[in-house]
């Protein structure tokens, strides 16, 4: 255990210095009050935050040459690493860790971010939860995709658990990938990366926008897929898949009759002719023999806008009515389209060659429910991707979970859907 003068301070009262002397334990719990407090006060949180993004924020894609670069200087940093023994997992004491704490486990914090290069390194390591630590781990929680509290939550520490050897061949893995894609990419283009749940608007080789994405759930994955985007469509009708008639809307009419009404959504027999919902027997499969169409407007689950591009799957870029998924850490909650956040600007980047279509129409275009469709002139690649480990031009290696499990399986090559 690194000797402190907290830990002398326990020795002392062990050894009974305590009881002898009052006002010594009186001083160390003042001391250490004082302590809290002063690094509570001196400690810029929000700033802490501000540079810990800031790490993120250069030009290159996810997807590029440049990535392929940067993926293979970061295994350089860490196959030494690795082969020295890697950073130590930290032990349970660390979770619910944060500012202004004094714990012995906060050493074996340190040390752990110290090693993956999240806190610069100290001649010596205190037991005290300070400035320093908030900055490293706010670092660490956004390399990870996590929300940027400082606190060592939940995911936090599960993610702190992972062996260096592991994320090594995690890079390996990723590095493949990228130098499988690279070379069919063109001057501009958008990348959605699954793991990421986030998505890339690309011209020049620079990232022009980033967007928040919320992608398809563990049973219900988004295929990788790569495709053009043809044209774009204002405030759509939703015509509900065979799938979520099935998985979704058979259930949700068992517990409330009244939810296609509720969600304007109307039923059509095999003639297209539009009839009551209650004719259907919801108790069995009847429902997949008709159509269901839901209107357009801000409760529609396409939100006011889609952009499609072919697809095997029938998937596509959207709006969404729900747009609090956003502000989640883990984003799988679809049934494989991509829903995109600020979605109003990336049409207006894919409609420059459109005349007419600045942002301001393109807003003016997603008010109220009148329909319309726009064929996009300059249809921009889009790809759909599996990259959950990646780095930048400032050598921050930003790593993901692997959950539709393509790393466990060591998959390097998919087979890519072609629209």
């Amino acid at each position: 255990m690194q000797l402190s003068r907290r830990n002398l301070l326990r020795s002392a009262a062990i050894a009974g210095a305590a009881a002898a002397f009052p006002s010594l334990a009186r001083a160390d719990s003042i001391l250490d009050m004082f302590t809290r407090n002063q690094v509570l006060k001196d400690t810029d949180r929000e700033g802490n935050t501000n540079a810990a993004l800031e790490l993120l924020q250069t030009t290159e894609p996810i997807l590029s040459v440049d990535t392929a670069n940067n993926l293979q200087a970061a295994i350089a940093q860490y196959q030494p690493f690795v082969a020295a023994g890697g950073w130590q997992q930290v032990p349970q004491q660390v979770f619910g860790l944060v500012l202004g704490n004094s714990r012995s486990a906060v050493v074996d914090l340190k040390r752990r971010l110290i090693s993956s290069g999240d806190m610069a390194p100290v001649q010596q390591v205190d037991d005290m939860f300070d400035g320093d630590l908030d900055k490293g781990v706010r670092n660490f929680q956004a390399r990870h995709g996590l929300a940027v509290t400082g606190k060592v939550d939940e995911p936090t520490y599960y993610a702190m658990q992972i062996p260096a050897d592991v994320r090594l061949s995690q890079l390996q893995l990723n590095l493949t990938r990228v130098q499988n894609l690279a070379p069919t990419l063109t001057d501009s283009y958008v990348v959605v990366n699954i793991p990421a749940a986030s998505l890339e608007a690309v011209e020049g080789g620079q990232v022009v926008q980033r967007h928040t994405a919320v992608v398809g759930r563990i049973d219900r994955p988004t295929p990788i897929l790569s495709s053009k985007i043809t044209n774009i469509v204002f405030n759509p009708y939703w015509h509900v898949p065979q799938s979520i008639i099935k998985k979704d809307l058979i259930p949700l009419m068992q517990q409330d009759p009244t939810y296609l009404a509720n969600y304007h959504i109307r039923t059509y027999n095999n003639k297209g002719v539009e009839v009551d919902p209650a004719t259907i027997n919801w108790q069995s499969d009847d429902a997949l023999h008709y159509a269901f169409t839901q209107d357009p407007g801000s409760f529609n689950a396409e939100g006011h806008v889609k952009i499609n591009f072919p697809s095997a799957e029938d998937v596509y870029l959207h709006d969404t009515s729900e747009k609090a998924l956003f502000a989640e850490d883990v984003r799988f909650d679809s049934s494989g389209c991509m829903r995109i956040k600020d979605v109003n600007q990336l049409v207006a980047w894919l409609l420059q060659g459109n005349d007419g279509w600045d942002q301001d129409r393109v807003d003016q275009a997603m008010t109220g429910n009148v329909s319309q469709n726009v064929v996009v002139k300059n249809r921009q690649p889009v790809h759909s991707t599996y990259i959950s480990a990646w780095a930048n031009r400032l050598g921050t290696v930003s790593f993901r979970d692997d959950v539709y499990q393509y790393d466990a399986q060591g998959l390097t090559k998919f087979e890519t859907v072609n629209g």
